[in-house]
């Protein structure tokens, strides 16, 4: 197996690095993806950017969701539940996260650099255990992957 890594652009974020930081190294904080998902004002504010059958799953996904300080947790079929686990905290420049019951092997890091006093520059990256069979098969949805959700996490408004 070889360790194989996904990175987002950069987005740019118009809050402060500490806005930022603060809303994500808490994962409760993510619980309002739940209730904005379903407001109306969200299918208006994405349509034209989602397609509707993805918003849908989307929203079925979201739905599923549980959130505490340190890790978030959906229903994946056919795995079943997977997590994704704080396990670093680099205030305010980077949140490392760990994989929790997934088949394969992966980390995720979100970070953060100040541009200015209210805003900041965000990138993903993914590392994740991958043999060449399965390398084939998911390079291109994990790497589409961490692009949505740096652009889900780069709409969020931190300072609400």
């Amino acid at each position: 197996m070889a360790e194989q890594q996904f990175e987002s652009s950069v987005k740019l974020i118009p809050y402060s690095q500490d806005l930022v930081y603060a809303k994500l190294s808490d994962l409760t904080n993510l619980s309002v993806i739940k209730e904005r998902i379903n407001d109306p004002m969200f299918d208006t504010a994405v349509a034209g950017k989602v397609p509707q059958d993805k918003l849908e799953q989307i929203k079925e996904r979201v739905k599923d969701m549980t959130f505490d300080r340190d890790s978030i947790t959906t229903n994946v079929p056919p795995m079943g539940e997977l997590s994704l686990r704080i396990i670093e905290r680099e205030e305010p420049k980077c949140i490392k996260f760990e994989a929790v019951n997934s088949p394969i092997p992966a980390n995720l890091w979100i970070q953060l650099l100040p541009v200015t006093e209210t805003q900041c520059k965000m990138k993903l990256t993914v590392r994740a255990e991958l043999n060449m069979f399965i390398k084939a098969m998911v390079s291109k949805p994990l790497k589409e992957g961490v692009e949505k959700l740096a652009d889900m996490l780069a709409m969020i408004p931190y300072g609400a």
